[in-house]
């Protein structure tokens, strides 16, 4: 399923849990799995994105944004 499948069927489940007959659990588990799957794909197009910015700090040094992100992360 592409990202554009992925985010109609997330916003149609929304939907339906909406009206009054609501969602089934089948359907329940099958929005519930699609928002983490949607999320880790924003997640992951994030971490790209930062992979590709650097700052040149005040020192002349470079610094990369997903290395500091990365950084920070393992130390938590």
């Amino acid at each position: 399923m592409n990202l554009t499948d992925m985010i109609a069927r997330i916003n149609e489940l929304y939907h339906k849990s909406k009206t009054p007959e609501g969602l089934t659990e089948e359907e329940k588990k099958e929005q519930a799995s699609l928002r983490q799957a949607y999320v880790a794909n924003v997640r992951a197009n994030l971490r790209g994105q930062l992979d590709n910015i650097d700052i040149k700090e005040a020192d002349g040094s470079i610094t990369n944004l997903g290395e500091m992100v990365a950084k920070r992360k393992n130390e938590n």
